[in-house]
């Protein structure tokens, strides 16, 4: 773990030394002959970084306790949010030898600090292994019994690195590039658009950025996908790396997505954050409850290439140290008593099918399922649960799964499936102890249906991006995502619709239009002249050759994404008061401002009486109610009609 394996001319570490241990009167130093960390006593914070012949990667001309270091953001109940740089006011040194350091800066809290910092005990840990070309860090946050309630928006490591060395930023294979410098966001060399993050580059050192946006939002990434991201220098070439090896202590499932890297140049490990999803992922914390939890380890690699200094080159090395790093999951020589080993944990495994008549006869395979285990909880609760671990997987095409190396503690099993809406849970709780081995056999999920289909509109995947997403305005682009399958990323796009109907709202006719040119990504607002927004009202126009009289019509609409929304429903009566269904204010997710395809899921099922329906032509109107701001709006997932069960037959009529 933590050695370079590549093929590639990577600069291999020297032969290993003994890693050692110096300890200051303010400072700490571990020196495995590869690198040098620098960690200030007892805060604990990373104060340099020496690798390759550079003294410290870190921003020298940062205070110190704004380089590497562990943050938090709470708040007392209804209080203001507190950002809090974790110092620590003791520091221990675990073990010691020749093969692996391991630090400890711990913070511990008594009534008398009631007010002023959060009530937590919080035990910060570094770890340097002998050959190992990087370090790890890892946290044990602890709430005792009878401690005061409080909420915790945030919790990460942050990185920040020499801006005189640091120029190019890799998150994925196809989104890296040269970024702007920390000063270009500066008065003079920029303009702010709508909110502060997003700003347009209009004099920046390197010209060849001149009319780029830079959004750190841009960069976002889901926990799924976000295991190794970081900065590059060209002279000398030297990659700096946060690899996150597992997903366990992260909050909101396999889609819930996060900042990665960033304009500073900074780096970030983030464990839990409200981002594109609001309050409900905010932890609160009640009644005196007792809570622990450990975030990490995450790795921070460092890797360097002879010669002319090609990026590629160190992202590729970086890549395959992620791998070993997750193959290597969970860690033997993280020494916490907290941070449970493999022999310590147990494994889930089974088949999950899907059962939809209206389908097919047969059972299906629940093919490329995400199956998790989750806190207990109702059905979905999965994507808001934030106190506990989450263990997911992929299941394989023929519905098989296995979930190893989970952590001790009752769970629920969850999963959902691309294709179909809604959310399986096991109906059980999961009691998982040292060993443990479960087989669950065969699962069936049962999708909501009443009957056939009438029509639809997207495919069920929790996401909006089959839709149709507009270029961005010329004026506003970020070139790293011009033909890029993340087009959604680019900025103002909330802005294109009322460029593409400026007169009216959408209209969508079924059997005619397509849902990937016709139906917009986002609900959005409408800006008018006076500089304030209107709801819109998109139309569903159908044909029913008949109406039934016996049963009940059901819409079921799937939202991926929802702002300080209502989505109102009417059928053939667009003046309908009260509509015909109402979602009242949903979602804080902000997905549309940040460029995000999705947040939390939705999904509601609409009743429809026959008297709102008519033979011949029909109209579904459904507006996005709230309009105080441009960012307010709806993502669909997928729409979609039923017809009263036991029909032999479709009424609705096709072009």
């Amino acid at each position: 773990m933590g050695k370079c394996f590549s093929s590639h001319p990577v600069a291999l570490p020297m032969g290993p030394m003994g890693v050692r241990l110096y300890v200051h009167d303010q400072y700490v130093e571990i020196d495995n002959g590869i690198l040098v960390l620098k960690l200030s006593k007892p805060e604990g914070i990373v104060t340099g970084v020496q690798y390759n012949g550079l003294d410290n990667l870190m921003e020298i001309l940062n205070k110190e306790d704004n380089r590497g270091y562990w943050d938090l953001v709470w708040s007392e109940p209804g209080g203001p949010g507190i950002f809090d740089v974790i110092k620590g006011t003791d520091f221990t040194v675990i073990v010691e030898d020749e093969n692996q350091v391991e630090v400890s800066f711990t913070r511990r809290w008594d009534l008398s600090l009631k007010g002023a910092l959060v009530p937590l005990n919080i035990d910060k840990r570094f770890i340097v292994l002998r050959g190992s070309s990087g370090f790890y860090t890892y946290a044990i946050y602890e709430h005792l019994e009878g401690w005061p309630d409080f909420n915790m928006a945030e919790t990460r490591v942050a990185f920040k690195l020499r801006k005189d060395k640091f120029h190019y930023m890799a998150m994925a294979e196809n989104r890296q590039k040269i970024m702007p410098m920390p000063d270009d966001r500066l008065a003079g060399r920029c303009q702010q658009l709508a909110y502060p993050e997003a700003v347009l580059l209009t004099n920046p050192i390197n010209a060849d950025l001149k009319g780029e946006v830079d959004d750190k939002y841009q960069y976002s990434c889901e926990n799924k996908d976000n295991k190794v991201h970081g900065w590059i220098s060209l002279e000398p070439p030297i990659g700096f790396w946060q690899i996150t090896p597992s997903d366990e202590f992260r909050t909101g499932g396999p889609m819930k997505q996060n900042l990665t890297s960033h304009v500073g140049p900074t780096t970030l490990a983030m464990f839990l954050s409200a981002h594109y999803s609001g309050d409900d992922l905010v932890p609160k914390f009640r009644n005196g409850e007792h809570w622990k939890k450990v975030f990490g380890p995450v790795f921070m690699y460092l890797n360097s290439t002879w010669g002319e200094a090609d990026p590629h080159i160190l992202w590729d090395d970086a890549n395959l140290q992620m791998k070993t790093e997750v193959e290597s999951w969970p860690y033997a020589f993280a020494l916490s008593e907290d941070y449970e080993k493999t022999e310590q944990r147990g494994s889930v495994s089974g088949r999950l099918l899907v059962r939809d008549r209206y389908i097919d006869d047969e059972d299906l395979y629940a093919s490329s399922a995400y199956i998790g285990l989750a806190l207990p909880g109702e059905v979905g609760s999965w994507q808001r649960e934030c106190k506990g671990y989450q263990f997911w997987t992929k299941a394989e095409a023929n519905g098989f799964f296995s979930i190893n190396n989970i952590h001790t503690g009752d769970y629920n099993l969850y999963a959902w499936v691309p294709g179909f809406i809604g959310d399986y849970m096991y109906g059980s709780t999961i009691t998982i102890m040292p060993g443990s081995i479960i087989d669950l056999g065969d699962l069936v999920y049962e999708p909501p249906r009443a009957g056939p289909t009438l029509w639809e509109i997207g495919y069920p995947d929790r996401s909006a991006a089959e839709f149709y997403v507009p270029d961005p305005n010329p004026n506003y682009v970020n070139r790293i995502f011009l033909n890029h399958p993340d087009r959604f990323r680019q900025y103002g796009l909330w802005e294109r619709y009322a460029d593409l109907y400026p007169d009216s709202d959408l209209v969508y006719v079924i059997g005619d239009s397509d849902h990937k040119k016709d139906w917009f990504f986002a609900q959005v607002t409408r800006r008018n002249k006076q500089n304030s927004y209107s709801p819109t009202t998109w139309q569903i126009k159908f044909k029913l050759q008949s109406v039934l009289q016996t049963g009940a019509y059901i819409l079921r609409v799937a939202i991926a994404s929802a702002t300080l929304s209502e989505m109102q429903v009417r059928f053939n009566d667009p003046e309908a008061d009260p509509p015909h269904f109402s979602t009242g204010l949903i979602g804080r997710d902000n997905s549309i401002a940040r460029h995000g395809i999705h947040g939390l899921y939705w999904l509601y099922s609409v009743a429809v009486q026959s008297s709102w329906l008519i033979e011949g032509e029909n109209t579904v109107f459904l507006t996005q109610a709230r309009s105080s701001s441009p960012f307010q709006g709806i993502m669909y997932d997928y729409i979609r009609l039923e017809e009263p069960p036991d029909c032999s037959f479709r009424k609705v009529i096709l072009p």
